[in-house]
């Protein structure tokens, strides 16, 4: 099998080394909009490097992986689908809902696969939270506490590029409330905060944000998130049903301190991001993708599984910048439901 990358930054590097060693791979293309860096990736994996993008369709490969900025996702799965090429892209498809309906309809137009790179669904703290609710050990769950808390912010170039807090942070959240519930959000009511460095107030973002969302069974969720959390990097999803609770994220590096005399100390060395706690994930992620395109096993995040987390955030957004709850159905593309 031969598959392109498109894009070898930070996560498209990642990408590429576990697509390099694997064992069903036979070769990479890597490009990038900085051929250079596609360049000394290439050399350093012994993989070739194109000079741009339409040498990935026109050399011929089996499949493609976009890890490019946001703003090239539809268009290069567009292009993908036209060409009869199963897909690889990272979350989200594009930032506004009609992009995204647009891509998918493409790729389900040509027959192709779409699968959304939610790596947290190959985390084995969320699998285990998913089999804890659907196995009925909870009992009625009644509550969901959801977080994602980056150390340090991301360059103030990115924010403007970034689609905001809730597009680009809340979204793997709200994607997991779904994929570990089973139930659709009905409605949601958010508010965010810019207090912070000034950075995110010039490029129309929020450096903390919480929303209140309801579920379709009644249950209650809540999801927080902040990009200055000097502690560490901090990920977790806490249940509670009637007869039990569980909590995603709670092991050694998770940074937190007890204030209670008994109360466990604190991480020697907390999580510092995102790619160092979804490592394996990020693996595994790329993993079943070789295997979805094999036929070997079914999509397990396609796009209309992204587009409903795109349009919980999108709710949010709509919900912070008018300050009044949005009921998911005020928003376009609301058809599918959540996997059981």
């Amino acid at each position: 099998m031969r598959i392109g990358v498109i894009g070898t930054g930070r996560i498209g590097t990642i990408h590429a080394n576990t697509l390099s060693r694997h064992r069903d791979v036979g070769s990479l293309i890597l490009t990038d909009a900085n051929p250079s860096r596609a360049q000394e990736l290439a050399q350093r994996l012994g993989e070739t490097a194109a000079p741009g993008m339409d040498e990935i369709f026109r050399w011929g490969v089996d499949a493609v992986v976009i890890t490019t900025a946001t703003s090239a996702h539809a268009e290069l799965i567009g292009r993908s689908a036209r060409s009869g090429l199963p897909v690889f892209c990272e979350k989200p498809i594009a930032l506004d809902l009609p992009g995204t309906l647009q891509a998918i309809a493409e790729v389900e137009t040509a027959g192709t696969i779409l699968q959304m790179g939610f790596q947290r669904r190959f985390d084995a703290g969320y699998a285990g939270a998913r089999e804890a609710v659907r196995s009925g050990r909870l009992g009625r769950l009644h509550t969901v506490r959801a977080l994602t808390s980056d150390q340090a912010p991301p360059p103030a170039a990115w924010l403007p590029l970034s689609g905001g807090l809730y597009r680009d942070t809340l979204i793997h959240d709200f994607d997991m409330l779904r994929w570990v519930t089973g139930r659709e959000v009905v409605d949601v009511y958010a508010a965010g905060s810019d207090a912070g460095p000034a950075m995110f107030r010039e490029a129309g973002d929020v450096d903390t944000a919480a929303a209140v969302l309801t579920l379709e069974d009644g249950t209650l969720a809540t999801a927080t998130a902040t990009r200055l959390n000097g502690a560490g990097y901090d990920v977790r999803m806490e249940l509670a049903g009637e007869l039990d609770q569980v909590v995603v994220g709670l092991d050694d590096r998770t940074p937190i301190a007890s204030t209670e005399p008994t109360g466990p100390p604190a991480a020697d060395k907390p999580w510092t991001g995102f790619l160092e706690r979804f490592g394996p994930a990020y693996e595994a992620e790329l993993n079943a993708f070789v295997e979805v395109v094999r036929g070997e096993r079914a999509n397990p995040c396609d796009g209309r599984e992204a587009l409903q987390a795109l349009r919980i955030s999108e709710a949010c957004e709509l919900s912070r910048r008018e300050r009044r709850p949005v009921a998911l159905g005020e928003l376009p593309g609301g058809t599918t439901t959540a996997a059981l």
